[in-house]
C-alpha cells in the first residue's frame, strides 16, 4: 500500500492545534487543580496560603464540613439543594418536554408569535426580574420556603423549549398519521410514541434543569432570609476567610455529583444535543 504523504503544513497546522488546545486546557484546569488543593490546606485560612498552593495539606476541612455543623450546617445545606434542584428538575422536565412537543406537533393561532416571544424573553438575563420576583413571593408569602424556588425554576423552564422542539422536529410526522389511523389519541401518541424515541433528549432535559438549581447563587440568596433553609451556594458564600479551605472543600464536594451525572449521562446528552440543534 502506498504511503500517504502528509505535508509539513499540515503537521505544523496539526501541532499548533494541538498546542492551542492544550494552553487552553491549562488555563480552564488550573482554578479546579488550585480549588482542590486549598480544600486540603491544613491551616484553613487563605492568608496561611503562600503562593498559589498549600505549604501543608489536610483532610481536616472535610471532616468539619460534616462534623462541625454548630455555625456552619453543610448537610442541612446540602439537602436544602438537593430538595430543590430533584423537585426542580422533576416538574420543569415534564413542563419543558409537554411545551416542546405541542408547539412541534400541532398547528395553533399564535404558534408563531408565542416562539418568537419566547425567544425574545430568553435573550434578557435572568437578574433583571429579581425585584419584581421578590415582590410577587412576598405578596404571596412565599419568602422563606424552598417550594418559592422549585417554582420559580419550574415555571421558567418551559422558556428554554427550543432545543427539545428541534428533537421533536426530527421525528417523522407518519408516525403520529399511522398511530392516529388506528385510532391512538394525542395522549396515547405522546406517551407510547414519542417518549421511548425522546429519551435522550428527556435525559438531557433532566440534567440541565438540575444543574441549574444545584448551583444557582442569586435567587436563593434573594428569597431565603432563613440560615436553616440556606442552599450550599448561599451558605458557603457566608463563610469567612478563615474559612476558606471548608469553602473550597465544600465546592469540590458539590460539584462530585454534577461531574459523575455529565459523565456517566454523556452519550443521552450527545445525541439529545446533536439531535435537538438540527432541524431534518
Amino acid at each position: 500500500m502506498k504511503k500517504k504523504h502528509v505535508s509539513k503544513a499540515a503537521i505544523l497546522d496539526a501541532v499548533i492545534t494541538y498546542v492551542i488546545l492544550i494552553a487552553v486546557c491549562v488555563i480552564f484546569f488550573f482554578p479546579v487543580l488550585w480549588i482542590i488543593a486549598s480544600s486540603f490546606s491544613r491551616s484553613g485560612s487563605i492568608y496561611d496560603i503562600k503562593g498559589f498552593f498549600p505549604s501543608s495539606f489536610s483532610m481536616a476541612s472535610y471532616v468539619k464540613l460534616f462534623r462541625d455543623t454548630a455555625m456552619y450546617n453543610y448537610p442541612n445545606w446540602l439537602l436544602n439543594t438537593l430538595f430543590v434542584a430533584v423537585f426542580s428538575s422533576l416538574i420543569g422536565t415534564v413542563l419543558v418536554i409537554l411545551t416542546a412537543f405541542t408547539i412541534s406537533t400541532f398547528q395553533f393561532k399564535s404558534r408563531r408569535l408565542l416562539m418568537k416571544s419566547a425567544l425574545v424573553l430568553s435573550m434578557f438575563p435572568s437578574f433583571m426580574g429579581m425585584t419584581a420576583v421578590y415582590l410577587i413571593m412576598v405578596n404571596f408569602n412565599l419568602i422563606n420556603q424552598l417550594w418559592s424556588l422549585i417554582l420559580i425554576y419550574a415555571a421558567g423552564a418551559p422558556m428554554g423549549y427550543l432545543v427539545q422542539k428541534g428533537y421533536f422536529d426530527t421525528i417523522s410526522n407518519t408516525i403520529y398519521e399511522a398511530a392516529r389511523i388506528d385510532g391512538a389519541t394525542n395522549g396515547m401518541i405522546f406517551r407510547k410514541i414519542t417518549l421511548p424515541l425522546a429519551k435522550p433528549m428527556i435525559v438531557y432535559t433532566a440534567l440541565t434543569q438540575f444543574a441549574w438549581p444545584w448551583s444557582d447563587f442569586i435567587l436563593p440568596k434573594l428569597l431565603l432570609k432563613n440560615k436553616e433553609l440556606w442552599t450550599v451556594s448561599v451558605g458557603l458564600a457566608s463563610l469567612d476567610e478563615t474559612q476558606f479551605s471548608r469553602f473550597a472543600a465544600g465546592s469540590v464536594f458539590i460539584s462530585v455529583p454534577i461531574v459523575i451525572l455529565y459523565f456517566s449521562l454523556s452519550k443521552f446528552l450527545v445525541a439529545g444535543v446533536s439531535a435537538g440543534a438540527v432541524k431534518e
